[in-house]
């Protein structure tokens, strides 16, 4: 009733034969006062459509009105649903323009679109097109664009099915971990909606809907109700469509085990205990199947619901078909190992946490299996034929012996909690920890002299405990690298049963020797700082020099001459002194301070001062040479005003480093002249 019109845009011209209103945002002041009059479409013989207000509408997007076409996209369709539209389908399932476009009937949908534009200029209601981005759906078979249309489908309805599903997490029956996704599952069951089941694929379960060919009968039924007692003289058609995978995906947990019958494999493995799978699919996957199985079976699936995160490429991006960065676990199997891959993708990681994939790790975890087999190896070629079981004698264990078996009972204690509550990659990292630095890197290092030992009762006992530590070693590790250390297991003596059916290692609280342990692990600091001591003197490792332990303390004393052949053979001692004499010390030997203890190597024994001066003197110039280089670019204008900020960083970095290095060797220079 009025002149002029209203202006919208649109991607898809073809649709407007189906359009049944306008909307417009309802705080829009220029179109306030439209709001419920009608206007006309033009190449429809001037059809009547209502202009409505909805939030939907962006006011400052385009002319900030919106053509509104409830069968033919998803979100018109919620509009419409909202101002009780109703449908108006222009479009069969091939792309053609039906009998309800009008003039338009019969062409092809991009025919159509080139058609309505052309009427819209003939009209003189056509105002330009421009390039838009746009977001398009596309078949990932065919790359054809995707046209949305309204159909009729089956839903499942939700609320029902909702309530227990929540009531049941609420409860506490079900945990989630991590916890945090907790509030995704309740997120979801308090905003569902029906849940459509139908899919309009080639492959999956169809659905048991059959229509009768003479009626409008609707019957469900497993087997075809044609002829059959209360259908007689009737003949049905099955429903073409096949179920929503995650509606099969739902019936997992106990369908798969015989269900509805109630067979053994029913009886003893319903429910289950634990579902692990990605934090992406809680609502996809596992709410479907908590809600289904509560209705079928009235028990939950599962008490645990453990949450892995994604993994992804070494930038950090999803691993895609069409980003190419995917990677195919055989090729990094045959590369390093399948126990290397599983390694890595535990380790490193926190439940629900999203993980990046670097080769180098997986490089790095089969050199750590490689270090296992090893150290077996090792084990093995000083186990005698008599050696038919780890029963040690705990009499005759020495420190070290006590050290490593109350650590491995740690170990168990540590290993055993955290799987407990679902904590596998910091599992993982303690069962790394104590193979890689406590067994293979000290044990085995020190208990050499007594393999090589003609003492056979010493020797015995020490393997003992050497292939017990080995047995939990791989029961630990066996979760996370199966194939390795069941091939070890296999080749240790008397192996009556595969490492698989092996029981878990349990805790011995008899076995954990606090005094040993704390010992062992004062005299390993020693050995480390010696090292470190002789390392920043660039001292070689064949030369040895006599040691002397100053202490006045009755303790640390006793632990020194205890372990007195841990210092010789791992420090590098021709001998080892240990002595409260304090006239016995001298200032220039190197000095390493412990705790209520000082050691002292004879600097003379081991330096070529002369030599050792013009080493540091070389270096020295080194440094001085790199530090003025980068900082003559930083002082370079030039240099700094078109360099990008990651190179300027890079360059300050180099400054810093350098300053160190300097300061460190002007240090040892000074240490050094002093003795000449």
């Amino acid at each position: 009733d009025r002149e002029g019109g209203i202006e919208i845009a649109t991607t898809r011209p073809e649709t407007i034969p189906g359009d049944l209103a306008i909307a417009v945002n309802p705080e829009d002041e220029r179109y306030t006062d439209l709001i419920g009059e009608y206007v006309m479409i033009p190449v429809m013989d001037n059809k009547k459509i209502p202009i409505i207000a909805d939030d939907y509408v962006e006011m400052d997007f385009g002319s900030g009105a919106v053509k509104i076409t409830p069968s033919h996209d998803p979100n018109d369709f919620e509009v419409g649903a909202r101002h009780d539209l109703g449908q108006n389908i222009i479009m069969d399932g091939k792309g053609y323009l039906n009998e309800n476009a009008g003039a338009y009937a019969g062409l092809e949908r991009y025919e159509a679109r080139e058609k309505i534009i052309e009427d819209f200029e003939k009209l003189g209601f056509y105002i330009g097109k421009k390039h838009h981005h746009n977001a398009v759906g596309h078949c990932e078979r065919c790359h054809t664009v995707i046209e949305p249309l309204i159909s009729k489908q089956w839903f499942v309805k939700m609320a029902p099915l909702a309530k227990p599903a929540l009531e049941e997490y609420r409860k506490g029956n079900l945990n989630i971990v991590p916890e945090r996704f907790g509030k995704v599952y309740e997120n979801w069951l308090e905003n569902i909606r029906d849940w459509n089941i139908s899919r309009q694929l080639w492959w999956g379960h169809r659905l048991p809907v059959w229509y009768s060919d003479t009626d409008d009968e609707i019957v469900i039924s497993r087997e075809d109700p044609s002829n059959t007692e209360g259908h007689e003289g009737k003949t049905y058609t099955q429903d073409q469509d096949t179920l929503d995978t995650w509606f099969s995906s739902a019936l997992w947990p106990f369908s798969t085990l015989g269900w509805p019958e109630k067979t053994p494999e029913y009886e003893y493995f319903y429910p289950t205990n634990v579902l692990v799978t990605g934090y992406d699919i809680i609502f996809f996957w596992v709410i479907r199947m908590v809600f289904s199985a509560l209705e079928q079976t009235g028990k939950l699936p599962f008490k645990d619901v453990f949450l892995n995160g994604l993994v992804r490429d070494d930038q950090g991006r999803k691993m895609s078909k069409s980003l190419g960065n995917g990677i195919d676990p055989l090729d990094i199997i045959r590369d390093y190992g399948a126990d290397a891959l599983r390694f890595t993708l535990v380790t490193g990681n926190t439940p629900g946490n999203d993980m990046r994939f670097y080769t180098k790790r997986v490089e790095a975890n089969r050199n750590f299996a490689n270090k296992l087999w090893n150290a077996t190896r090792f084990l093995m070629m000083n186990m005698s034929d008599e050696i038919e079981d780890s029963n040690f004698d705990v009499a005759k264990l020495h420190y070290q012996d006590k050290w490593i078996i109350s650590k491995l009972q740690k170990v168990i204690k540590s290993i055993t909690e955290k799987i407990d509550k679902y904590e596998i990659g910091l599992a993982a990292d303690d069962i790394y920890d104590f193979i890689w630095s406590d067994f293979c890197d000290w044990y085995i290092e020190i208990v050499k002299p007594v393999l090589y030992s003609d003492d056979v009762e010493e020797k015995t006992n020490t393997v003992k405990v050497l292939l017990y530590v080995l047995e939990n070693i791989l029961k630990l590790l066996h979760p996370f690298m199966p194939y390795i250390t069941e091939e070890i297991w296999q080749a240790l003596p008397n192996r009556k049963e595969a490492l698989i059916l092996a029981s878990w290692p349990e805790y011995n609280e008899d076995l954990v020797f606090e005094k040993e342990e704390k010992a062992t692990e004062y005299i390993e600091n020693a050995i480390r700082e010696i090292r470190n001591a002789r390392s920043e003197m660039n001292i070689e490792n064949s030369k040895k020099s006599n040691t002397l332990v100053y202490t006045k303390d009755d303790e640390v004393r006793e632990i020194f001459e205890e372990m007195k052949g841990l210092l010789l053979n791992l420090g590098y001692s021709n001998s080892v002194e240990i002595t409260d004499d304090e006239g016995k010390k001298d200032s220039e030997n190197i000095a390493i301070v412990l705790d209520k203890a000082e050691i002292q190597l004879p600097l003379k024994e081991l330096v070529d001062f002369e030599k050792e001066l013009k080493r540091l003197q070389k270096d020295k110039k080194e440094a001085e040479g790199e530090l003025k280089r980068a900082k003559g670019k930083l002082a370079n204008e030039g240099f700094v005003s078109k360099a990008p900020a990651k190179l300027i960083e890079e360059e300050k970095a180099k400054v810093t480093k350098y300053e160190e290095i300097l300061k460190t060797v002007e240090g040892q220079i000074a240490k050094v002249e002093k003795n000449l």
